[in-house]
């Protein structure tokens, strides 16, 4: 399998090459060259399979080449061995036709494990192969800091540091990421919002002399390795409730588009998706886009949803790809534009993203009365970003299909607003009940490319 940028000015590389170099070359993101498609056969013969197996089986066709089979079934294994929860992402029923999809049962609570606990995996082992070291530079909204972290701490061909907002996650985030002792592991807080912090990870990658200096490597949602994961938990719930004999339908809370797009990649190999729904907060770029208004950038709003807060959705570039007849001087061009503000999209275009994706929105106040009437009508207490995913999934749910929200985090990484809503505080399972205790450790710094380069130079395998 070969991997292509959506601007269509990179080289093809393997998927080693592309989980590696994470941002293409000519700053676009990679894509496989052709997804592959599961007959309905073997989508069914997924049924009742470890989470294990049906990860080898959904992932095998984009990573052989570049990992054996027993190495790629063995990496899965490692990966996916300190979960909580032996079905890993177990469904639970909320009402009738509508469900759960838990994905908080990893080490830091949030979805994000599934990806980066496996991407920690691969580099280490594609690493040591190579004889190679490398610098990783992650941004974060709250949850892929903290899972980085988690994946990469301690390993020994890897330097990590990851940038988040200062003030603009949740305690339980920002412990999870400054309370590591491993020297490897560095987090820094910066003066700006996520999208500043994205911003800057995107121009350390088109710097050249830093990117190459260092051997910088992303693990950010523009690594396709990070989608790949992703996929699937939508093969193994759909499964569960009945595919590929009946379709299903998901609704994602997603500020960064890449869950999203991981579920669109799942019905492009052949699981009958029935719908796809985008879920945002506030901050609903996303929304607007798909309800025609076009892609433009306003001021992020922090919220009781902080992952959420986000005004550019980097994983929408892969989606704009395919929208636009996969042209890469299109997306280019866009990109462009997205610099000074913001784009309309094409006609064509935008029937072809409505063709796929659904949308909607919740307010503050939605989104704490769906915390509040989840827990009294489903016995379920759930985090603000799972709520928002509820609450849009509800003006969508048919009586003949399924709808599956995706459960983004646990309830205890968002104390505040989960008790404001519920009058209960989520505690924190038993294997992190000393987090308020651990000493931190963590680095402010200014919104400034040079001051984050610099950083990162000086304290590289410190």
């Amino acid at each position: 399998m070969k991997y292509i940028s959506t601007r269509g000015q990179a080289p093809e590389l393997t998927f080693e090459e592309a989980m590696l170099t994470g941002l293409a070359r000519d700053g676009g993101l990679y894509l496989p060259a052709e997804i592959p498609v599961m007959t309905q056969d073997e989508i069914a013969a997924l049924a009742g399979l470890p989470y294990e197996e049906i990860a080898f089986r959904v992932m095998w066709p984009y990573v052989s080449g570049s990992f054996g089979e027993d190495e790629f079934k063995e990496i899965i294994a490692r990966a996916y061995e300190g979960f909580g929860h032996d079905a890993r992402a177990p469904l639970k029923q909320l009402n009738e036709n509508h469900f759960l999809l838990e994905l908080f049962h990893g080490p830091t609570l949030a979805f994000k494990d599934f990806a980066m606990q496996l991407i920690g995996q691969l580099f280490q082992v594609a690493l040591n192969r190579r004889g190679d070291r490398v610098t990783i530079v992650g941004a974060t909204s709250g949850d892929t800091g903290s899972a980085a972290i988690e994946a990469f701490r301690g390993l020994d061909a890897v330097d990590v540091f990851i940038l988040f907002p200062h003030g603009r996650v949740s305690e339980v985030q920002r412990r999870q990421m400054t309370t590591p002792a491993d020297s490897n592991v560095h987090a820094l807080a910066v003066d700006g919002d996520f999208d500043d912090c994205q911003a800057a990870l995107k121009d350390m990658f088109n710097d050249f002399e830093f990117r190459d200096g260092v051997k910088l490597a992303g693990v950010n949602s523009i690594n396709f390795a990070r989608v790949l994961a992703q996929i699937v938990y939508y093969f193994s719930a759909a499964v569960s409730l009945g595919a590929p004999h009946r379709k299903v339908s998901f609704t994602v809370p997603t500020g960064n588009f890449g869950d999203i797009f991981a579920g669109y990649l799942a019905k492009r190999m052949g699981l009958p998706i029935d719908r796809l729904v985008v879920a945002t907060n506030q901050n609903d770029i996303l929304h607007r886009c798909l309800s025609g208004e076009g892609y433009f950038k306003g001021d992020t709003i922090p919220s009781i949803s902080p992952s959420m807060d986000i005004q550019v959705s980097s994983n929408f570039e892969r989606a704009l790809y395919y929208a636009y007849g996969e042209d890469g001087r299109a997306v280019a061009q866009l990109m462009d534009e997205l610099k000074n503000g913001g784009f309309n999209v094409s006609q064509g275009a935008m029937e072809a993203l409505r063709e796929s994706f659904d949308s909607g929105r919740a307010s503050e106040d939605e989104t704490l009365e769906t915390i509040k009437s989840t827990l009294d009508h489903s016995a379920e207490l759930v985090c603000p970003h799972t709520a928002v995913g509820i609450k849009v999934a509800e003006e969508y749910r048919a009586a003949d299909v399924p709808m599956i929200t995706l459960a983004t985090a646990h309830p205890a990484k968002f104390p505040a607003a989960v008790e404001k809503a519920s009058d209960m505080h989520p505690p924190l399972p038993s294997r992190m009940s000393d987090l308020y205790e651990r000493p931190e450790r963590v680095t402010r710094i200014a919104n400034d490319l040079g001051a984050l380069e610099d950083h990162i130079k000086r304290h590289i395998a410190e």
